[in-house]
Formats: structure tokens, sequence, C-alpha cells
């Protein structure tokens, strides 16, 4: 078994997903996601500084070609930007208004690290990190790359 494993990055399967792999019941390999940041990807916020910080339930980012969007606790507050796969820069956000009528910035910034994003979240009140994952719920589609 070792053996086949120490191999696998050798195969074509092995050179096209770099390695990455889930051993199981089979082998469940994924792209890294700076190879296909494309889709849906999900984690939960964690606070660094500051309060009022969105981290009591999940949080999306969808990414397609020309557009992301990133949805803290999945609400109703879109940050929206325009992903650049070529330099691995992932920045979307929103500007609202406040109660006096100054501008409220949300600010999202993520990288790719391996088969997860790393992400930095940021109003004026709030500092949050978050590892993002393809959703469980997509294995198979993560691995046949099918949307």
């Amino acid at each position: 078994m070792m053996a086949v494993l120490a191999g696998f990055h050798k195969t074509l399967l092995g050179r096209l997903t770099r390695g990455t792999c889930i051993i199981g019941l089979g082998l469940l390999c994924g792209a890294a996601a700076a190879d296909d940041p494309y889709g849906d990807w999900i984690g939960t916020l964690v606070a660094d500084k500051g309060h009022n910080c969105p981290v009591n339930t999940p949080s999306l980012m969808q990414i397609t070609p020309k557009h992301m969007v990133f949805a803290p606790e999945t609400g109703a507050l879109l940050l929206r930007g325009k992903p650049d796969k070529a330099t691995q820069h992932y920045h979307a956000d929103l500007i609202m208004e406040d109660a006096n009528h100054k501008p409220l910035p949300m600010v999202f910034e993520a990288h790719p690290v391996g088969d997860t994003f790393e992400g930095v979240y940021g109003t004026p009140e709030c500092r949050a990190h978050i590892t993002l994952k393809r959703p469980e719920s997509r294995a198979w589609k993560n691995f046949i790359g099918a949307d």
C-alpha cells in the first residue's frame, strides 16, 4: 500500500491533482484551490479583534471566472468582487451607509492555500479570519470537476 501511495504523484491523476488526496475506502482526490478556484467554498469566521463579527454560522464564498461573492454568515449582505486567478487575488467588498450617513466598508480578501482558501474579513468594528473548504456534499463534483 505504501509503495502505491509513494508512486501516486508520478501517475497522471497524481500530477493532475498535485497529490491532494483523502484515503478511505478508495482515493478521492481534489484539485488545489489555486488551480481550480471556481465554485462554492464554505467556512466559519473566527474573530481576531473587535466586536459584532459574523461568527455564529458558516459563511459562503462563490467564485466564477468573472465574479466572486462573499456572504458573511450566509446572510443577506453580499460582498462582491472580480477574481484574478492569474495573481491569486480574491477581493470582495461592500460599502453601506451607517446610521450617521457615513460610509461603512466591509472588505474580504482571500488566497488559496493547498485545497482551501484562507481569508480575512474586516469592518470598522471587526476583524476576523476564515478557512474556506469545498462543501462536503460536492465531493464527487470536486473530484470530476463538473459543476
